[in-house]
């Protein structure tokens, strides 16, 4: 495979817009309420009677300028308002689904905070209900398999996570594991290592935000404290050479998002990003686009903007792309089915 940090070669087979849209590939970090798109925000505040602060889409999009996680964040769970019925997360995570067809996604593994919700008043089996009715025709409406993942507020107690995690489990939720998102900074993993046990002992699958502003060290205790099996961004362990070591020899998933990194200013430019660094590493890392109506791309454009910036090949997308199903919680028989796909995929590039 030709080096993905290679400068731009006429000689390489480099991957074209179209290609990038029909690559097959699992999207494994995305927050469905980051799907929310300004046009959406806004029907839905008329359906429900809400009054936005931003009550026009020029005002509304004017507010997409981030400085930090935090500043994205706060828009992030103002918009959220506008989610009262269940018919509301339904239409939400349909429209989502409906982008993610058209960006070449086969399967998603879809993060929602059951805790923002609770916290507005909303019944958990209200947001629950109404993104499960979604997922349940995925398949025959966007021949997308999916799986949904409650992600808990690291900046919320570990108490109240337990609280609403005993209350999933109770009403049989139909999730296949739990992550941790939110703000970082400050509240490191050795903050939730009751709540991993408990979900460990749930059967769930256990995934985590870390090294995205934090540091390497919180990608360590997320591994070591929580048990977790996939790590979600984890961009700052290459300042760890010991810990990369680890990473690529255990082939621990990392759920990389380009464009938020960016838009976080977790990185200065698309170009220093390190996941080309990553990738000739031998860590396993796969694209993704974690909330992407605030991001400003959602999965094929966060790989057209990569290959742009770094003339990346077939080899390239194909490995992405490999990785992101190899590391997805789906099934075997669904692993097998899609990595074929993405062979046809790779015959079909000559």
């Amino acid at each position: 495979m030709t080096d993905a940090s290679a400068e731009r070669d006429d000689s390489v087979n480099h991957v074209d817009a179209g290609a990038l849209t029909a690559l097959p590939k699992a999207e494994l970090h995305l927050h469905i309420e980051g799907t929310l798109e300004p046009e959406l925000i806004l029907e839905l505040a008329a359906r429900n009677g809400i009054a936005l602060p931003f009550p026009t889409l020029e005002l509304l999009r004017e507010q997409y300028q981030f400085t930090d996680l935090q500043s994205f964040l706060d828009l992030y769970y103002a918009n959220m308002a506008v989610l009262v019925a269940a018919d509301d997360f339904t239409d939400m995570t349909r429209a989502y689904l409906r982008r993610a067809k058209e960006c070449g996604v086969r399967h998603a593994e879809i993060m929602f905070d059951p805790q923002a919700h609770v916290a507005r008043g909303v019944k958990l089996a209200t947001a629950v209900n109404g993104i499960a009715a979604a997922l349940a025709t995925s398949v025959a409406d966007f021949g997308i398999s999916t799986e949904l993942i409650a992600a808990f507020l690291r900046d919320e107690s570990e108490g109240s996570a337990l609280e609403v995690l005993e209350e999933l489990l109770a009403m049989k939720a139909p999730i296949i594991g739990i992550g941790l998102d939110s703000a970082e900074v400050g509240n490191p993993p050795s903050k939730f290592i009751r709540l991993y046990k408990r979900a460990a002992e749930a059967g769930l699958r256990l995934a985590a935000h870390a090294g995205e502003e934090g540091p390497p060290s919180y990608v360590e205790d997320a591994l070591n404290l929580l048990g977790v099996e996939r790590i979600d961004h984890g961009i700052r362990a290459v300042e760890d050479r010991i810990l990369v070591k680890r990473l690529v020899r255990e082939q621990t998933p990392l759920t990389v998002c380009p464009l938020s990194n960016v838009r976080l200013r977790a990185v200065d430019t698309l170009a220093a990003h390190p996941l080309p660094q990553m990738i000739s590493a031998g860590l396993n890392v796969c694209v993704n686009s974690d909330d992407p109506a605030y991001f400003g791309g959602y999965v094929s454009a966060n790989f057209e903007a990569l290959a742009a910036e770094f003339g990346w090949d077939v080899a390239t997308v194909e490995l992405l792309a490999g990785n992101s199903i190899r590391s997805s919680f789906a099934s075997v028989a669904r692993k097998a089915e899609l990595l074929a796909e993405l062979a046809a995929w790779r015959a079909a590039q000559g």
